[in-house]
């Protein structure tokens, strides 16, 4: 009877011992698939990450998670060439990090003009200051240029990964579940109303976003006291291709000049808010 005990005693352990490590097998690769999941939004196409914005920030981080493998939604309100005066000089450490994402062509073939620093003007007198350059390559200066057509190029190239899903839609809001952001609603360019989920979303719409307002404390107020224009024009000074600064000590107010393009610059004039006229000051909303 003892010697029967043992027996099955023994077969008992076993069993156990094999049925525990079935299960440790089970829960692992449970976990694995957990780890490794994606997820698929009404149109049934799985995501990694979902991007709300394709400016520059939104294209950039495309086009690098793109390249590291993942599989990017990215939803832009409007897909046409922005027309507007914004972010038209990349310094030159700006460029550099062009380079190292693999996005340095992004600069060409938009007319963009090299600067190799700054030119000051007031009172009749003049200086310049230099970009320290000396140690780098001929190529690496800074960058003026036509914004639209720079963010533009930063979208193709995005879009030219077969991983990276470009689409023009309004998210109209982030789905939340326990604290915790799921994925986003939003509205294709004909309206129709769809929902895309995936483990991370990255909202990087600029800085009029409805929806980082609702989760940003406190709120942030926008006041600019800036005034561009764009004119047919063509810097040269110093025989280099800079950002020219006037300073009008007078009328208090500052004007960049930027050269955007072969015979076009931008003017940038910011004027001390107490000495606009009112109708201006609630334009401008400064």
């Amino acid at each position: 009877m003892v010697a029967l005990g043992a027996v099955i005693a023994i077969l008992l352990g076993f069993a156990l011992f094999y049925g525990l490590k079935g299960k440790k097998k089970s829960i692992d690769s449970s976990m694995k698939s957990s780890e490794n999941r994606t997820c698929k939004s009404d149109s049934g196409r799985s995501t990694d990450i979902i991007i709300v914005g394709a400016g520059v920030a939104g294209s950039a981080l495309a086009y690098t998670l793109g390249k590291d493998g993942r599989r990017v939604h990215v939803i832009e309100r409007d897909l046409r060439q922005p027309d507007r005066i914004v972010g038209e000089l990349l310094q030159p450490g700006g460029y550099l990090k062009l380079v190292e994402l693999g996005l340095e062509d992004c600069v060409s073939d938009i007319d963009a003009q090299n600067v190799y620093g700054y030119a000051l003007y007031k009172d009749g007198k003049s200086t310049k200051l230099s970009y320290p350059l000396g140690s780098f390559n001929s190529n690496v200066a800074g960058r003026s240029f036509h914004h639209g057509r720079f963010v533009q190029r930063m979208r193709e190239k995005a879009a030219s990964l077969p991983n990276v899903r470009m689409e023009q839609g309004r998210v109209t809001s982030l789905l939340e579940r326990n604290g915790t952001i799921k994925g986003v609603e939003y509205k294709t360019k004909t309206g129709e109303k769809h929902t895309a989920y995936a483990p991370l979303t990255v909202v990087c719409d600029g800085c009029c976003s409805n929806l980082r307002r609702n989760l940003c404390n406190p709120k942030v107020k926008l006041r600019s006291p800036l005034v561009s224009w764009a004119w047919p024009w063509r810097i040269v000074s110093f025989h280099l291709q800079i950002m020219g600064t006037l300073f009008w000590q007078n009328l208090h107010l500052s004007c960049f000049i930027l050269s955007v393009a072969p015979r076009f610059a931008v003017w940038l004039i910011f004027l001390a808010k107490k000495y606009l006229p009112f109708p201006m000051v609630k334009w401008l909303n400064i």
